[in-house]
């Protein structure tokens, strides 16, 4: 990203940029930051945007070799194309000698870096991946963003905020917009703040059917599925979530046994550090073979619904009870 930005600053930008990772907020900001600087903020016949995987490279190539119009360079931005997975063959070609007036950036969450557009990119250009911020990182976005609003929030209360908001930098934006609007009239943000405002995330209540599950609440696990299922997520990403989650708690616990720290378990399982302390509590209410025996039953689970045994609504009602009774 400071590659980016020392571009930017000095004026010597590069004929291609490839912008890729997971964390799509910065893919964005970058994106515009850099279309501002190579068209001078002018959105005009010279700047074109392609994005999805049906795009012709032939037409793009075209274009490319097309002079701009009045105007110093061409830039051609494309996202989402899936063309560093599959058929950029055409484009890394032409990026080995392209018109000199041309430049391209290319937007994408997943690439192949064997593939020759990622190394035709490489090689004319700068590649850089945004991937999900760690909790530092997060923590001072939040806080600058507080400040800004001259308002304060405590450590307690950021930690409650990015365990409901995640990690995912838009949704941080859009429930900290919500949060402000809400504290509009004051100037310390409190954790019943952030009860009464932002959205659970699903993850979040997969956690809390995990718990009503250890704690034998059947009635609690199937009214979180319930509200799963009403706000329309599918049967099989509940699944899919809910191993996941007992797959997270397997390797907590024997990490945990092993006499690993918490900031050791968040680092080895990805996991961030205001939430490993409640993966460890949670996994101390389970036994190993449980848990393995509770993954197992998911792929079970997952087998039923794909053979036509079961639907996928009832073989996760029915994994629910059989672990909730």
């Amino acid at each position: 990203m400071k590659g980016i930005l020392e571009d930017i600053k000095t004026g010597e930008l590069k004929q291609a940029y490839l912008l890729y990772g997971e964390e799509a907020y910065l893919r964005r900001q970058y994106r515009d930051k850099l279309k501002d600087a190579l068209s001078g903020g002018a959105d005009d016949m010279n700047s074109h945007y392609f994005e999805g995987k049906d795009i012709n490279c032939g037409e793009i190539i075209d274009l490319a070799e097309t002079l701009p119009f009045l105007a110093e360079r061409r830039v051609i931005t494309i996202e989402n194309s899936g063309l560093f997975k599959k058929g950029g063959e055409a484009i890394a070609e032409y990026l080995a000698s392209p018109s000199e007036s041309t430049y391209f950036i290319f937007v994408e969450a997943e690439i192949d870096k064997r593939s020759r557009l990622y190394k035709a990119v490489q090689k004319l250009g700068r590649v850089e991946e945004f991937a999900v911020q760690d909790e530092n990182t997060l923590k001072r976005w939040i806080l600058g963003m507080v400040k800004k609003e001259e308002k304060k929030i405590s450590e307690q209360t950021l930690n409650l905020f990015l365990e409901k908001a995640g990690t995912d930098m838009e949704n941080i934006r859009k429930e900290l917009e919500k949060l402000f609007c809400y504290t509009l009239e004051q100037d310390v943000i409190t954790g019943e703040d952030v009860e009464a405002v932002c959205t659970h995330r699903i993850s979040s209540q997969i956690f809390e059917m995990i718990n009503a599950i250890a704690d034998k609440k059947q009635k609690k696990a199937l009214d979180l599925y319930y509200d799963l299922l009403t706000l329309k997520e599918p049967p099989m990403r509940i699944l899919f979530l809910i191993a996941r989650q007992f797959n997270l708690l397997m390797q907590v616990k024997e990490l945990k046994g092993k006499g690993y720290d918490n900031k050791s378990i968040g680092e080895k399982t990805g996991l961030h550090g205001f939430v490993v302390g409640k993966y460890v509590a949670q996994c101390s209410r389970f036994k190993m073979p449980e848990l393995k025996q509770a993954v197992t039953a998911c792929v079970e689970a997952e087998e039923a619904v794909k053979t036509g045994k079961m639907t996928d609504r009832l073989s996760v009602e029915l994994l629910i009870v059989r672990y909730s009774a």
